[in-house]
């Protein structure tokens, strides 16, 4: 009975509200909206403008078009036609050069992986990357995750300035916006050749691609072009590829195929021998360095003040100095959430990876541990526990600590870890 009402009330607004119901909004505004609808007996034509746009709706949007017509009691025809009807054959979407937008880079061509400090926490990490530079990569793609300021971008140059192959090193950002800018501009199949014209593809900052359906669907045929052809694909992101927001579980499986690495953010004797590399006085750098947030990015800003200040004052930075100069960025009372990242550092995980969702045994412990180290050394509720822990709610919270209980008695490493926990936090 639906399907005969359903016929008797067809016409184009009708199915234009039922594409719109069932395709993401920037999809159908971008795609679906522009396309005419011709009802031609049992048959819905859809026209397009050009053959791109034709092709690319088929693609992506075919079957769920295909289903919603079904749902009218209609086939479906995706097609191409000028003012006289007669189907076009010709593609105006090689009319212009695609020319990617220039990012400024800071790639030494002659440093290459020199510049990059190497910690223990993040050796795999550099050796896969140097194999990748080097053209002999027995995996692809590779997927660096981290979080902010612990060295993905700085990788992804150093690979840059290491490889004499072609390298195509873009930010998610930018891979958007020249997306959009050769669709609008009609040179996506020129934006295509330049992305796949290389040896080895950099995306850093995957994240950005996050909601874009259109934009992501044509990443993901780049990476599975890139690698039938035997090129390398180096991807980075803030989290690893199950924990991406805005991906389905197709793309989320595709990233995780191939090698993926984790980065830690750089510990205090990276980010000493940064600030030294940098100029920065021995003993002042050794003390800032117990007292600066695990961020590179972080560091990178202290070393341009310094330098400014000196530049500009014609002073040399002491500590005292740079006590009143970095006194906005150093950490002088400590707080829960520093007191975690603290003891990330000490235990070798990430901040991201406690606050996550991962139940794997050793992130599991660390948390347990934590929450311990917390409730001996500070006043914190164990509400409040869980919340500088990644949000777990209060019956997570008790858990863990009745865990810690148990294993304290047979365990005396355990004992000595969480004693040197409280320490951090005092």
């Amino acid at each position: 009975m639906q399907s005969i009402v359903t016929k008797q009330n067809v016409n184009s607004e009708s199915i234009m509200g039922a594409f719109a119901a069932k395709i993401d909004s920037a999809g159908f505004t971008t795609w679906i909206a522009p396309l005419q609808i011709e009802i031609d007996g049992c048959c819905l034509n859809l026209i397009a403008h050009n053959q791109f746009a034709a092709d690319y709706v088929k693609s992506v949007y075919g079957n769920t078009l295909e289903n919603i017509a079904a749902d009218f009691l209609l086939n479906l025809n995706i097609c191409v036609r000028s003012n006289n009807n007669v189907i076009q054959t010709a593609n105006d979407n090689v009319i212009c050069e695609y020319s990617p937008v220039k990012e400024k880079q800071n790639i030494n061509k002659k440093t290459g992986f020199e510049k990059f400090i190497v910690s223990d926490e993040n050796m795999f990490a550099v050796a896969a990357c140097k194999k990748i530079a080097l053209g002999d990569a027995s995996f692809s793609q590779l997927f660096i995750h981290g979080s902010e300021g612990c060295g993905k971008t700085l990788l992804a140059n150093c690979i840059c300035g290491a490889s004499d192959k072609k390298v195509v090193l873009m930010s998610g950002g930018q891979f958007v916006s020249d997306f959009a800018r050769s669709l609008r501009d009609k040179t996506i199949f020129s934006f295509k050749d330049f992305c796949r014209n290389c040896d080895t593809f950099i995306l850093d900052d995957v994240c950005a691609l996050a909601g874009k359906r259109a934009t992501t669907e044509e990443f993901i045929q780049l990476v599975m072009d890139l690698r039938n052809s035997g090129k390398n694909v180096v991807l980075t992101a803030n989290v690893a590829p199950s924990a991406l927001n805005g991906f389905d579980r197709r793309i989320q499986s595709l990233f995780a195929s191939g090698l993926v690495v984790d980065m830690v953010a750089p510990n205090a004797y990276v980010r000493r021998s940064m600030l030294i590399n940098a100029g920065v006085d021995v003993t002042v750098a050794s003390e800032l360095s117990k007292h600066i947030l695990q961020n590179g990015h972080l560091v990178n800003g202290i070393i341009n003040k310094i330098k400014t200040y000196e530049e500009l004052m014609g002073e040399h930075v002491n500590m005292d100095v740079a006590s009143h100069l970095l006194g906005d960025v150093l950490e002088k009372n400590k707080t829960p959430i520093s007191m975690v990242k603290s003891m990330c550092e000490k235990m070798s995980v990430s901040y991201d990876e406690i606050c996550g969702n991962s139940r794997t045994r050793r992130l599991t412990r660390a948390r347990q541990i934590m929450m311990a180290a917390l409730k001996n050394s500070t006043n914190l509720s164990l509400t409040e526990i869980g919340n500088v822990c990644g949000g777990r709610d209060h019956a997570t919270v008790v858990y863990a600590l009745s865990q810690i209980e148990k294993q304290k008695s047979m365990d005396l490493m355990l004992n000595a870890e969480i004693e040197e926990m409280v320490k951090l936090c005092k």
